[in-house]
């Protein structure tokens, strides 16, 4: 058995760093076959995940050797964060090595959606209609409000690039000091006053139990007609039945989900989301492009070289 072990994708090049220095069993479809994860993980020292993986006590029972826990992101959600703290196992997610990825997607996604129909109109043009008014009932990002739900190090980026396309930048930490230097990119206010004020919504929370249905029909409500919500966080975050419902009564102008409540989406799920035209759905690849995967990859890698180098 090897000493680390990969059990999802992962940058080729890195990967093959660490098969060159260490024994290494890389399978990136391990996640999904418990029994072979849980027999290949027995001897391992370190394993590297993304969040697919139950990284939980039935696993690290199976893993008496293990010694730190490499995830490429930061979402900790598939990890039990208390339970390899109290087998002295190191948790060492990939803080901001995704986050340039994840803001330009929530920029990208709030200017289509915000344009309504302008980006899809080549169906219409390449079959000779030009319909100009049909098209051009989009507004501008620059000079409206981004609101960031998380002010950690993906909602500072995030909200550095909005004001960079002309934002106001208002955001809600419910951990953050007041004092934090971080408050200097953006004016900190309550989560009531950033769902009424801002025109759009970027959630960058972790899913806990105080975040399950943090955006639910109470605050849809709340918010401006016309307003744009984008979650890239966890799926969970937001009440998925009341999304459905403010995107088809007109109350938002769009919303783009890439992280969902089940992970592939399940049949009600289908039929939910059904039919609505103003609603973007991504598989969970905000955070994921050529660039990120490479660093959240090398920092994987740097991690798990000083935790198994380290002197014993």
């Amino acid at each position: 058995m090897a000493d680390v072990l990969i059990s999802e994708f992962m940058d080729k090049p890195t990967a093959e760093g660490l098969i060159a220095e260490f024994d290494v069993h890389w399978d990136p479809n391990l996640w999904g076959n418990r029994d072979e994860l849980l027999a290949q993980v027995s001897d391992a020292r370190a394993i590297i995940v993304r969040n697919a993986t139950q990284v939980n006590v039935e696993l690290l029972d199976a893993a008496p050797k293990l010694e730190i826990v490499a995830r490429m992101g930061v979402g900790l959600d598939n990890i039990d964060v208390a339970a390899c703290k109290s087998r002295g196992v190191e948790v060492c997610p990939s803080i901001g090595a995704n986050a340039a990825s994840v803001a330009e997607y929530v920029i990208t996604t709030a200017m289509i959606l915000l344009r309504g129909p302008a980006y899809f109109a080549t169906p219409d043009v390449v079959g000779g209609a030009w319909d100009r008014p049909k098209f051009a009932s989009g507004v501008e990002l620059a000079g409206r409000t981004m609101g960031v739900v998380g002010f950690g190090s993906i909602g500072q980026v995030v909200g550095a690039k909005a004001q960079a396309m002309g934002m106001e930048v208002i955001a809600y930490d419910a951990i953050m000091p007041a004092d934090a230097p971080a408050w200097g990119g953006a004016q900190r206010v309550t989560l009531d006053t950033l769902i009424a004020d801002a025109d759009v919504i970027s959630l960058h929370c972790p899913l806990l139990p105080q975040t399950r249905n943090l955006i639910d029909t109470a605050q849809f409500a709340q918010m401006k007609q016309g307003s744009v919500l984008v979650n890239s966080a966890r799926g969970g975050i937001v009440n998925e039945a009341a999304c459905a419902a403010a995107l088809r009564s007109g109350k938002l102008r769009g919303a783009a989900l890439d992280t969902l409540n089940i992970e592939p989406i399940d049949a009600t799920a289908c039929a939910l989301f059904a039919g609505i035209d103003n609603l973007i759905l991504t598989p969970h690849i905000a955070g994921v492009t050529l660039e990120s995967n490479r660093r959240i990859a090398e920092v994987a890698a740097v991690n798990v070289r000083r935790v198994l180098k380290a002197p014993r």
